[in-house]
């Protein structure tokens, strides 16, 4: 039975954007004012589990064998490779969240957006968390102080191309400038809870 809080469209949330623009804040917001609504997708990954990192948590951990084989049975709604290991969303954590009556939020790139929509079949609603501005970005992620220069430049460049993909008509079905957290959070929250048509 599903929580009297659950929104009117129950379909799986995708958010993205380009790195440092807060999605993941965004996101565990949305977990924490609503217990028992939300669950995020568990990703598999081929790298090792780091301290305090429980498996089944926020990831499976697999061997690259078995995460080809996967690859192989279509078990993925989408993957990548960041850092030589493969991360991947499965269809099946959403299923198996879907069915205990929660709405699956998953926080995926650009490319997983472009593989989603062209043949997951998976019926999601996606949103994109868009910085103030473009030196905003940068200023948070050299803030940040956890990339050298030249990973800092990939995620500048990389982040230029997601903006730009983010203007394609059709493509999100929500863009949230997150230039005041609390601000952006409410417009996150009335979309989510937005009446079905």
């Amino acid at each position: 039975m599903a929580p009297s809080n659950t929104p009117p469209d129950r379909r799986p949330i995708v958010i993205s954007g380009p790195s440092g623009v807060g999605k993941g804040t965004l996101s565990q917001k949305l977990l924490d004012s609503h217990p028992g609504t939300f669950a995020f997708s568990v990703s598999h990954t081929t790298r090792n589990p780091r301290p305090g990192e429980v498996e089944g948590v926020k990831y499976f951990f697999v061997s690259p064998d078995t995460f080809i084989s996967l690859i192989s049975q279509h078990a993925f709604i989408e993957h990548a490779v960041f850092s030589g290991h493969h991360y991947g969303t499965s269809k099946q954590t959403i299923t198996d969240q879907t069915a205990k009556g929660l709405v699956v939020v998953l926080d995926i790139d650009m490319n997983g957006v472009k593989n989603l929509k062209a043949d997951a079949g998976i019926d999601a609603r996606y949103v994109f968390i868009k910085p103030s501005s473009f030196e905003a970005l940068e200023a948070r992620l050299r803030g940040r102080g956890t990339e050298n220069e030249d990973d800092l430049q990939k995620r500048l460049s990389r982040a230029r191309i997601e903006l730009e993909y983010a203007n394609t008509p059709g493509v999100y079905d929500k863009i949230i400038v997150n230039d005041d957290l609390e601000r952006a959070y409410k417009e996150l929250e009335g979309f989510v809870y937005r009446p079905t048509s």
